[in-house]
Parts: C-alpha cells; sequence; structure tokens
C-alpha cells in the first residue's frame, strides 16, 4: 500500500510503498475512503514541539473513514464490508492514529475496533472523515461542555472548519445563534444557515444576553471579549488554539460569575451523534475535496489560510 509518511519536523511528507497491514486480534483493516486535513497536521510539520506526540516515522491523517477489508480475531461486532469512520484516540491506551500509530493519508490502515463508529446509510465518507475531527471536536465543546439545549443563545466565533459544524447543529438543535467572524464570506454563510444574527465583532454579542460562547480561535483577544459578551453567570468555553498563553481579565470572571474552561476532542459517541446530524439532510458545512496524491498541496493552502471549511482526500 501507500502512504504519506512523516519523518521530521520541516522535512516533506514522502509518499512511500509498504506492506499491507494486518489486523491483531482486536482490530481491523479499512480501505481508507476519506480523510481530512487538519492544522494539527501542519503543526506537526513545522513545529517541533510537537514531536514528544508523534511516534515517527508515521503515516499521518488522525481523522479517516473508510470500509473494512480484514477483521481481527477477536472482533464481533463489525465484519467485511461494513463502513466506519474512525475516532482518532483510543480510549484505552490514549492513543492517536496518525500520529502514533500509521493513519489515514494512505490507502489503508489498521484501527482497534474500539475507536470504529458505524457510518450510517445516507452519509458519504466525505462527512463521515469530517465528523471525526472536526465534527466531534464541535459536537463535544457545544452540547456536553457548553450542555447547549434548544432555546438557548449560543455564540460561535470563527465560523471555519469547526465552526461551521458548530453553528449547523446549533441551529438544527433549536438554539438562538449569534455568529462571529472577521470575514464576511463566513458570516454570510451563517446567515444562510439560520443564525438569528452574524456579527464582524465580538463586542456586538454583549446586547443578546447569550447563554453560552464558543470561541473557535482561541486567541486571547477572541477568549477575552467573549468572557466580557457572555451574560453575567453564562458559559465561555474555548477549543481555538489560535495562541497557548493567555491573560485573562479574572476581574470580569469573578465580579460577574462566569465560567470559562477549555475542551478538547471529543468522543466515539459524538461523532455517532454528528452522523445522525448529517443524516437530517440540514448540515451543509463546506467540506471541498482533494485527491489523495495531493495530500500535501493540500496541506500547504491549509497552512496559507486558503482553505474555506474542512478539506477532505477523497477517493469517493
Amino acid at each position: 500500500m501507500r502512504g504519506w509518511r512523516f519523518t521530521d519536523t520541516n522535512v516533506p511528507l514522502k509518499l512511500v510503498e509498504q506492506p499491507d497491514p494486518e489486523p491483531a486480534d482486536d482490530e481491523v483493516v479499512i480501505a481508507v475512503k476519506a480523510a481530512g486535513l487538519c492544522h494539527t497536521d501542519v503543526g506537526i510539520l513545522h513545529d517541533p514541539n510537537w514531536l514528544p506526540l508523534i511516534k515517527a516515522p508515521v503515516i499521518l491523517g488522525h481523522e479517516c473513514a473508510g470500509q473494512i477489508i480484514k477483521v481481527g480475531a477477536n472482533v464481533k461486532d463489525y465484519q467485511i464490508g461494513d463502513r466506519v469512520g474512525v475516532s482518532p484516540q483510543n480510549p484505552e491506551t490514549g492513543q492517536t492514529i496518525g500520529c502514533m500509530r500509521d493513519g489515514g493519508y494512505s490507502d489503508m490502515a489498521a484501527v482497534p475496533a474500539n475507536q470504529l463508529v458505524p457510518l450510517p446509510d445516507g452519509v458519504s465518507y466525505v462527512q463521515g472523515a469530517s465528523a471525526t475531527d472536526a465534527g466531534m471536536s464541535s459536537y463535544h465543546p457545544l452540547f456536553v461542555t457548553g450542555k447547549a439545549k434548544p432555546g438557548m443563545k449560543v455564540g460561535i466565533i470563527g465560523i471555519g472548519g469547526l465552526g461551521e459544524f458548530a453553528v449547523n447543529m446549533a441551529v438544527i438543535a433549536g438554539c438562538k445563534v449569534y455568529a462571529v467572524d472577521t470575514k464576511a464570506s463566513a458570516r454570510q454563510w451563517a446567515e444562510k444557515i439560520g443564525v438569528e444574527a452574524a456579527y464582524a465583532d465580538i463586542a456586538d454579542l454583549k446586547d443578546q444576553d447569550i447563554d453560552l460562547i464558543i470561541d473557535f480561535a482561541g486567541f486571547d483577544t477572541t477568549t477575552n471579549e467573549a468572557a466580557k459578551a457572555v451574560k453575567a453567570g453564562g458559559t465561555v468555553v474555548v477549543v481555538g488554539m489560535g495562541i497557548l498563553h493567555s491573560t485573562i481579565d479574572t476581574g470580569n470572571l469573578i465580579t460577574r460569575n462566569v465560567t470559562l474552561v477549555g475542551n478538547s476532542g471529543g468522543t466515539p459517541e459524538d461523532i455517532a451523534n454528528v452522523y445522525k446530524y448529517f443524516q437530517t439532510g440540514k448540515m451543509h458545512p463546506d467540506l471541498p475535496t482533494t485527491t489523495f496524491d495531493k495530500i500535501p498541496e493540500g496541506l500547504v493552502s491549509l497552512e496559507k489560510g486558503e482553505v474555506v471549511g474542512r478539506l477532505i482526500a477523497s477517493r469517493d
């Protein structure tokens, strides 16, 4: 099989040929049909701080979907031919595919069965792959950490690859959604989806009595402004990692009883729930596609900010 192998920081991915994987007793092998391109992969390629989290050499690609072609001896819940998405992190070992073991930038991938999520009829492989990271990492902060409910006023900061999912799902769930993005095109997209309003400035949320704000940008300015814009007693969930060290106005948090919490990733159950949203036919995040042969070029486009939505390498 072929795969795009990472060897070291600032070294280009190399297309390699290696033996087809065989499943361990508790694993399956999937023919990869779609794999999402993530800013994490851009970071892995260029930032040495990622190296402790990577077992190089390794084939990247931590968000993927495909069809099972081999089944390990102890796997009872899945069979050859099943369509599945793959939850990035193993719930028992903590290992992430595409980081600690070969991932989805490949023809095939061996995956522990406890990371599989059945892909329902009517949900494409492209949608299936997008839900395993972008979808999951939007669903969890919104509905699990943020406890969004119908009728709740929700602010979404950053309408990109993750923010589009959050806006879509919150609107479908019956929340009153207020979107914030500096790009006019992102605001126009949000308005088409059905938000109450779309703003260029976080400060415009202040008059809306917002219960919950999800910050998908994650800069000190966006997080501070979100904490000031949410209503007294409200919650701000930080997902974006635009900057890793911020100075927060703790006086505002204390005097207004604002809850500030971070959120990373999610669970296989979250992915399954995102698939249910796709099944409604009302989920329309931007999912541009490229080919597997052009994954390196796609990552360059992602790094340059040229990608709208979530870019997926597809064999559909």
